[in-house]
Parts: C-alpha cells; sequence; structure tokens
C-alpha cells in the first residue's frame, strides 16, 4: 500500500488522485467502479422481478394441474417433491420441508389430507419410528399417468426450442444462484444481528 507523507500538501493530493503510470486518473476509475456497481444493482433488480414473475407463473400453472386432480396446488407440489426425493423406502417427511423451504408441519398437515383421499402413504421409517416416511399411492401415479400427455404438451409449448442440454445447463445456474442467495440472506442476517448488538452497547 502507498505511504503518504506525513505533512500533505494540496497539489500533491491533487496528484495522487488524477494521475497514475498508464495515464488513467484515479477519479475516472472510482467512476467506472461506481457505473459497474450500479449496472449490477439494476441487473440483479431485474433478475429478481424476472423470477418473482416466473414464480408467479409456474403456481398459476401448477394451480390448473392441480385442479385436474381434484387438490390444490401445494398439494400437488408436495406430491412433485416426493416424487423427486422418493427412494425405495420414500421420502422423509423433513427433507420434503427442506427441499420446499417450509416448516415440517406444514408438510405433515397437508399430507395427511393427501392420505386421506388416496394418493399419498404415510408411514414410519424402517431404522427410525420417529421418522415419517412419504410416498405416492397406485392411484396417485394413475392420476398423474392420466394428464402427462397434456403436461408434455405444455411442456413442449412452454419450453419452445430449449433442449436437453440447455434445460440442465439453465437449471444448474438456477441451482447455484438459489445456494449464493440461502448464503448471502444467512450473511446479511449476521450482520444485522452484528448491528442490533452494537446498538444494544451504545445504550
Amino acid at each position: 500500500m502507498m505511504r503518504l507523507p506525513n505533512r500533505l500538501s494540496l497539489d500533491f493530493c491533487q496528484r495522487e488522485l488524477t494521475s497514475e503510470p498508464g495515464g488513467t486518473t484515479l477519479a475516472k476509475q472510482a467512476t467506472g467502479v461506481e457505473n459497474c456497481s450500479t449496472k449490477c444493482q439494476d441487473l440483479v433488480r431485474r433478475l429478481t422481478l424476472e423470477i418473482r414473475s416466473l414464480n408467479v407463473c409456474l403456481e398459476d400453472f401448477i394451480h390448473v394441474r392441480a385442479e385436474l386432480l381434484g387438490i390444490t396446488g401445494t398439494q400437488l407440489t408436495i406430491l412433485m417433491a416426493v416424487m423427486e426425493l422418493n427412494t425405495d423406502g420414500g421420502a422423509p417427511a423433513g427433507m420434503v420441508a427442506k427441499l420446499l423451504k417450509v416448516d415440517p408441519s406444514f408438510i405433515t398437515l397437508h399430507s395427511k389430507e393427501l392420505e386421506r383421499v388416496g394418493y399419498m402413504r404415510r408411514k414410519a421409517g424402517a431404522k427410525d419410528g420417529r421418522v415419517v416416511q412419504l410416498s405416492l399411492t397406485e392411484r396417485a401415479r394413475r392420476r398423474l399417468a392420466s394428464i402427462a400427455a397434456r403436461q408434455r404438451h405444455l411442456d413442449q409449448f412452454v419450453l419452445g426450442e430449449l433442449g436437453t442440454e440447455e434445460l440442465t445447463k439453465l437449471s444448474g445456474l438456477l441451482a447455484a444462484l438459489r445456494k449464493r442467495l440461502e448464503r448471502a440472506r444467512v450473511e446479511a442476517e449476521l450482520n444485522t444481528d452484528a448491528v442490533s448488538a452494537r446498538g444494544r452497547t451504545r445504550r
């Protein structure tokens, strides 16, 4: 780091702020950084709005599909999550809650309703009876298969020219972005707590 002399003159400060070996001024560099930061903020804001709009469209899309099955959009989302996480023993309710970013009690409530209408099976885990394993019933699979053809047609219309490679890449980018947002949220919460703690200390 450059060390400034103990006694600064106005001329010295002006020279340091307006000259560099390459001829680029520090003032211009600062302006460039500021412009880049502003542009990045605009891009993030635009991306946030696009993702929010996309989420609304997907929610509406899921709701239409759910009506064909006689259930709610939330319940169809849970069915889809169970299918995604399902193994031979089913999907642990806690993992489904974690995937959907909801409280486990929320999954318990809706999985019991899905069990009541014959779409979901709930049973205690083989290794740990406290863990509830969720799995789709044969009736649920048949009903989902009955709307599969219509779903494929809609998927092709929505996705357009995007192929498997493009969709895989997009999915990976969105997953990476989600992880970064989760880490940023935790960091923001920690910073907020630290600021609040300093404020209480000053009082």
